[in-house]
């Protein structure tokens, strides 16, 4: 991997290409992601940088990543990720990593956490039919219907659909396109829709299988 970055989901709107097409697309707030730690084989037993996102008030960080960030030399802040990345070398502490390491037209996959829905039926969580409105069925026509289990083996199957808390889950969208990078403001545009709801952070890396 050569290029990935934190950033903050902003939201959707959409890009009006010379061509006259509208291309929907998410806004996000890519970086500046400082590095924190630089681990190298010698060491740590694997090359990988481990960089920073989302300032935080230093009296709300614990004394461990407190100790870390006074010896990068930067601020306090909230996340912390490590990228494995081929040419770590390069870097150096304290250095920023910012959203001008994509250009218009990269590939890239996003990561990120689902928009979290609660206790949810089999309807909504697993894209069930509901039961027969007529024919003797009910009262509740929403349920989860027959447990296809009879007196052999009289218990229920490991991994029915069941019922029960749906959504909050880290999920990744291959090959997106990144319309266009605003370097001054540190702003992805990415065509199409990615996880997470306004506000959420994401991570954004290049293409690990480029259609």
């Amino acid at each position: 991997m050569k290029k990935a970055i934190i950033g903050k989901k902003l939201g959707m709107t959409q890009v009006l290409t010379p061509e006259g097409l509208v291309i929907p697309v998410t806004v996000v707030e890519a970086g500046p992601c400082p590095v924190v730690q630089v681990k190298n084989n010698e060491k740590d037993g694997y090359d990988a940088l481990v960089v920073a996102f989302d300032k935080q008030k230093a009296q709300r960080v614990n004394k461990p990543r407190t100790g870390a960030f006074k010896k990068a030399g930067v601020d306090t802040y909230r996340i912390l990720k490590e990228f494995k990345f081929d040419n770590c070398g390069d870097y150096s502490l304290g250095q920023e990593i910012k959203a001008d390491i994509f250009a218009e037209g990269d590939k890239v996959d996003v990561t990120g956490t689902t928009r979290g829905r609660g206790f949810t039926g089999v309807i909504q969580r697993w894209n069930q039919h509901r039961l027969k409105m007529t024919h003797g069925t009910g009262p509740v026509h929403r349920e989860v219907g027959s447990m296809s289990a009879n007196s052999t083996p009289s218990r229920v199957f490991k991994n029915k659909n069941m019922p029960g808390h749906y959504g909050v889950e880290r999920v990744t969208i291959q090959n997106l396109d990144i319309v266009k990078v605003d370097a001054s403001r540190n702003i992805l545009l990415v065509k199409g829709c990615i996880p997470g709801p306004k506000g959420s952070v994401v991570t954004i890396r290049e293409a690990v299988k480029r259609s």
